[in-house]
């Protein structure tokens, strides 16, 4: 059986924690905040987050060798 292919975008996006979990980078948080308010900012500053269960198993098809 051939090797599968890594979905490139999905890779860039999302990575897996030890535990198994899908780890993702939160939105609107790279450009154009000189616009936004400062609520707005605080609330994204932590980074990280995790993918939503009901998704995570799709990722997880996406990344197949990263689990």
């Amino acid at each position: 059986m051939p090797k599968l292919k890594t979905n490139k975008a999905a890779k860039k996006r999302y990575s897996m924690t030890a535990t198994g979990k899908v780890k993702r980078t939160k939105s609107n948080r790279r450009h154009l905040l000189a616009n936004k308010t400062r609520r707005q900012k605080k609330s994204g500053k932590i980074q990280d987050a995790y993918a939503d269960k009901t998704c995570e198993n799709g990722i997880k098809r996406l990344l197949p060798y990263n689990n």
